[in-house]
């Protein structure tokens, strides 16, 4: 499903590749052939897949922020990429609380910032052929019902994340109607579309005040797991799930950009969509040596959305996408990364591992 023959030597740029999914695209796309500049700032946490995996060996790292406007534009200038990939952000619900003024700058004059330069390397004569803006499964005007929300579902956003990426995707909208129309692809030959994932988990992930990794770090502590919200729904699915989805949209674009010059939702089955106790309980399940867990006992400082699921039937149908892996497989990946992280085993040999096994099953 995914074309080595196509990445070979294309130029890709990635903002946001110090993070756990940008550092996953990296991995993949060097394994492919591509020619990769991330820019980013440094890694969020200590440890970190980009470090752990000697990610900056592999590509032109530029680390800088993307509320520069100019460094931004530098950093296009410099990699004069066939294809972009955004995804720098500031990425938490709970620090957008604490935080809304700078996770609005991140999420929304990032992204303005990456198509104004993008725009103007065009206009100069770069050669851009597709742009592809990840935001989230939450960018959508959440009413909690227990359907999937599809790609044309009103956008919202209770918390200042999901606001921000639902501000996003309208940057993203009015540049792609303003700069890019699809129905003037033929005179301009780039291509704008938005991707939605779920709740992205696997080995490598070390973000504060997620699911995921809060877990294993008790579970490696030999501590009870404590939880906040178990009864919360969501779109659970292995990080390279949705790295496909990206992949095979960007394949798309460069030969049809008009036809997938629109957003599309990447999220997993729907009887993967499960509840937070019962991703923690499985978690425990496979860890073993007396592994346990319990609800927090005080009410949340913060709103939380309790249902979301995402409907993927238009990118299943349309691009071919589909997801490889059942929760249950993936829940097993994330456990085997982190025991043989603890084994001090390579990094990148894991993840490529890893792209490897699901690639066979994708083939």
């Amino acid at each position: 499903m995914i074309d080595p023959a196509f990445w070979r030597d294309k130029k890709v740029l990635i903002t946001g590749h110090t993070g756990f999914k940008g550092s996953w695209l990296c991995l993949w796309l060097h394994h492919l052939g591509a020619k990769v500049t991330g820019y980013a700032l440094s890694p969020p946490t200590n440890p970190s897949i980009f470090q752990c995996a000697k990610i900056s060996s592999l590509v032109d790292s530029i680390i800088d922020d993307v509320r520069s406007k100019e460094s931004v534009q530098k950093a296009i200038n410099q990699a004069n990429p066939d294809i972009i990939i955004h995804m720098a952000a500031q990425p938490l619900v709970r620090l957008s609380y604490q935080y809304p003024a700078e996770t609005y700058e991140i999420n929304v004059m990032g992204t303005v910032n990456v198509l104004e330069a993008a725009r103007v390397a065009v206009q100069n004569g770069m050669k851009i052929k597709a742009i592809i803006n990840v935001t989230t499964d939450k960018v959508y005007e959440n009413r909690e019902w227990v359907w999937g929300y599809r790609e044309q579902d009103v956008l919202g956003g209770y918390d200042p994340y999901s606001s921000s990426k639902a501000c996003s995707e309208q940057v993203t909208a009015s540049y792609r109607n303003a700069f890019f129309h699809p129905d003037r692809y033929h005179q301009h030959g780039v291509a704008i579309a938005s991707a939605r994932a779920g709740n992205v988990i696997g080995g490598g992930d070390w973000a504060l005040d997620r699911l995921i990794p809060d877990c294993l770090s008790a579970l490696i502590k030999g501590e009870k797991i404590t939880i906040r919200n178990p009864k919360a729904i969501r779109p659970w699915q292995h990080v390279l799930e949705p790295l496909k989805g990206y992949l095979m949209l960007a394949e798309k674009m460069w030969g049809n950009g008009k036809d997938y010059a629109q957003s599309w939702n990447f999220g997993p089955n729907e009887e993967d969509a499960k509840s937070v106790e019962w991703i923690v309980q499985q978690l425990c399940e496979r860890w073993g040596a007396g592994a346990c867990f319990e609800a927090e006992r005080t009410d949340p400082q913060w709103h939380e959305a309790q249902y979301l699921k995402l409907d993927c039937s238009k990118a299943k149908s349309v691009i071919g996408w589909k997801p490889n892996w059942s929760l249950e497989q993936t829940l097993d990946s994330i456990i085997f990364w982190h025991k043989a992280y603890q084994q001090k085993q390579d990094v990148r040999e894991i993840c490529l591992a890893q792209i490897a096994a699901y690639t066979d099953r994708t083939q």
